[in-house]
């Protein structure tokens, strides 16, 4: 009987802990936009009192980083007065060395169209590159205002995450992969605004998993997700991969770009079938280019010809069969970018590829001077096709 009771106690006992241990972790904590809990990192930072809250603004942009603590999973709240043009928002998971991390940003330039879907965007940062442009997918729209306070809430699992924007019910914005490199790390805001009310409940994610969500290139095997890849090299603005032969088709790859020496690697695309260059080989410094090359074999059943529809940042050569295929740009900001905005997508272009039968070997020098570099590429029919 004795024995029953100690056990019994021991049992109550552990719940309790466990109960408290929870209660504990779920905790709310605020954090007053106030010199004590805030460190100004750029610009000139006025902690302040604005419609009854501690609040923080600049005199133009700043960034300040919150004290001593770090974030891994939960709920984080806040509130953001709209004041000049630009792109506040926060930094979470921030790597030690700050070039690692997740942000979620509005963009704020003139009065705000709810019917737009750039009013929001999430995107990582890998390398102190933001990776916007290779993540079209993850925008939406919503109401803004000015003149007064706009609630945030982001809710964060290991791997998704929700972005509510005024409307407290309904999510703005699903991420159903988080694509940063880093699982814990500090928080950081950004902007020309007015930041206050900043609260954390860590570890509170309601009912979001914390797996990876849904990915339809999963399961869509149009998708080419297998490559070799090479290495990065220089490849100053202005030089092309093309030179001159003195016979038919009259061009080839230069061989001081690739030759029999190249190394490959393998690569397997990730989330949304995206090669992610920018992950693999790390910024590309400014005023610089760089080139590599990524190759897929594709066996086909017989002589025919399949569309295939391209994404990419900034620059493509195609080559099937050692012959040239299709060139194509998107400089985001010029005439000629590609659709959505020159960011990463398969709107940006498509083209009939020539197949043999047997093996094709299709090449694709890719060049990067612009933020995110990355490809995706399918075809609208892989019937009769292995790759």
């Amino acid at each position: 009987m004795n024995y029953s009771i100690r056990t019994f106690s021991y049992i109550v006992f552990f719940i309790l802990i466990t109960t408290q241990t929870i209660a504990q972790s779920h905790l709310e904590r605020h954090f007053p936009l106030t010199a004590e809990h805030w460190t100004p990192l750029v610009g000139e930072v006025e902690f302040f009192e604005h419609r009854s809250a501690q609040a923080a603004r600049g005199n133009g942009y700043f960034e300040v980083m919150l004290n001593e603590f770090e974030f891994t999973t939960g709920t984080i709240e806040y509130d953001v007065e709209l004041v000049g043009n630009g792109f506040p928002g926060i930094n979470f998971r921030i790597g030690p060395d700050s070039s690692d991390y997740e942000v979620f940003y509005l963009r704020h330039f003139g009065k705000p169209d709810p019917k737009r879907r750039t009013t929001m965007q999430y995107a990582a940062v890998m390398d102190g590159i933001n990776l916007w442009d290779i993540t079209d997918e993850y925008q939406a729209a919503a109401t803004l205002h000015q003149g007064q306070w706009n609630h945030v809430k982001l809710v964060v699992s290991e791997n998704q995450l929700l972005a509510y924007v005024n409307d407290m019910e309904n999510p703005a914005l699903r991420v159903p992969a988080l694509e940063g490199l880093v699982k814990q790390g500090r928080i950081k805001l950004t902007g020309n605004v007015i930041y206050a009310n900043m609260k954390i409940v860590p570890n509170k994610i309601d009912d979001l998993p914390q797996e990876a969500g849904y990915d339809p290139a999963a399961h869509d095997p149009n998708y080419l997700v297998d490559w070799e890849v090479s290495q990065p090299i220089d490849f100053p603005i202005g030089r092309d991969v093309m030179m001159g032969i003195p016979f038919n088709p009259g061009v080839a790859i230069d061989t001081v770009l690739l030759d029999s020496t190249t190394q490959w690697s393998s690569v397997h695309a990730e989330h949304r079938a995206v090669v992610n260059l920018t992950k693999l080989y790390g910024a590309t410094d400014r005023s610089h280019r760089r080139l590599i090359w990524l190759k897929s074999t594709i066996d086909s059943e017989r002589v025919q010809e399949k569309r295939l529809k391209l994404g990419f940042r900034d620059e493509v050569w195609v080559f099937i069969n050692g012959q040239p295929l299709h060139i194509d740009k998107n400089y985001y900001g010029s005439p000629g970018m590609k659709d959505p905005i020159g960011r990463c997508s398969l709107a940006n272009t498509s083209f009939d590829v020539p197949l043999q039968e047997g093996e094709n070997e299709l090449l694709i020098g890719v060049a990067n001077y612009f933020f995110g570099w990355g490809v995706m590429a399918r075809f609208e029919d892989n019937s009769g096709l292995s790759y």
